[in-house]
């Protein structure tokens, strides 16, 4: 296939853009930063690797190799026909390979959205080890279960539903030249500074290939039709949790309780910030990570001498 980049970073910023083979695919993937840490973070919908554009610069400068793969179907990356193939088994199994194929000794993972759903998913089934753990704006599973039973969640989830009708929520999503995908950010955004024309083209275009839209709407179809066991959903690795309140598809209750689950939780809210965090907010999202992250690697590294 022609491989066409999604994102041609500014040569400046040090990221490039990689092809890398992983569980069949070929993903797109950016990258920076060296060494034997590796910060793999994992966008969502209707996103691509470049939402994590303010974040790679930071964490490589933190000592990380920092992957961000546009997942499957997404961007350049492959788009394998038929529902079942976006199934969160795959899903996960595309981190597992990707993790693999980084070389990386310790993985701190990083994800916001459907990222965030795939990244609960991996560290509950604990497919490869995983240092830490970054959510953004996604409740853990059991959460999510809890709170799609009251109303207060459920009249916000109504586009899970929809996007399981055939063709027409592609069709709906790719009028006026996709200008739908803008919506999304620029309705959903508080401040929206960020999400300039050329930010949202990135979006507009890669979505409006052939074939990506349906591949993006899928992963919500094979959601409601595979089901993945999370068995008790246990999580044991330090887990930060940032979340914008102003998330107009998730409600804040969605991040209560998260502690029955993670054993080492850290939960940080942003008043005024939308569901777009790490794009509309990256100031004080970088912060927020810069900080738990240090102090993270303080506390372990305190503890082997210690020992």
């Amino acid at each position: 296939m022609e491989k066409q980049f999604s994102w041609n970073p500014d040569p400046a910023s040090d990221i490039s853009i990689q092809w890398v083979e992983a569980n069949g695919q070929t993903f797109e993937v950016a990258q920076t930063g060296e060494g034997r840490k590796l910060a793999l973070c994992l966008h969502g919908f209707p996103e691509l690797h470049y939402s994590w554009r303010f974040q790679m610069p930071l964490l490589a400068d933190m000592g990380y190799k920092v992957w961000a793969p546009n997942m499957r179907g997404y961007g350049g990356s492959s788009k394998p026909e038929g529902v079942a193939n976006y199934a969160l088994n795959h899903l996960t199994q595309d981190v597992a390979a990707l993790i693999d194929a980084s070389g990386a000794e310790e993985v701190t993972l990083i994800a916001h959205d459907w990222g965030a759903i795939v990244a609960w998913a991996f560290a509950i089934r604990k497919l490869r080890p995983l240092k830490r753990l970054i959510i953004m704006n996604v409740p853990h599973p059991k959460v999510a279960e809890r709170e799609i039973r009251h109303w207060r969640q459920f009249r916000r989830s109504w586009y899970i539903f929809f996007f399981q009708i055939p063709r027409l929520p592609e069709w709906m999503l790719s009028r006026n030249g996709g200008e739908p995908i803008k919506k999304a950010f620029t309705k959903m955004a508080v401040d929206r500074t960020n999400f300039t024309d050329e930010a949202t083209d990135h979006y507009v275009q890669a979505a409006t290939r052939p074939g990506a839209l349906k591949s993006m709407i899928n992963y919500y179809r094979a959601l409601l039709r595979h089901r993945f066991d999370i068995g008790e959903a246990r999580v044991d690795v330090p887990t930060l949790m940032i979340w914008g309140e102003e998330d107009t598809a998730l409600n804040i209750k969605c991040t209560e309780g998260t502690e029955e689950w993670v054993s080492d939780f850290t939960l940080h809210r942003l008043p005024g910030v939308s569901h777009w965090v790490q794009q509309e907010a990256p100031e004080k999202v970088n912060a927020i990570l810069r900080e738990w992250l240090k102090n993270k690697d303080w506390a372990l590294d305190s503890h082997h001498h210690q020992m």
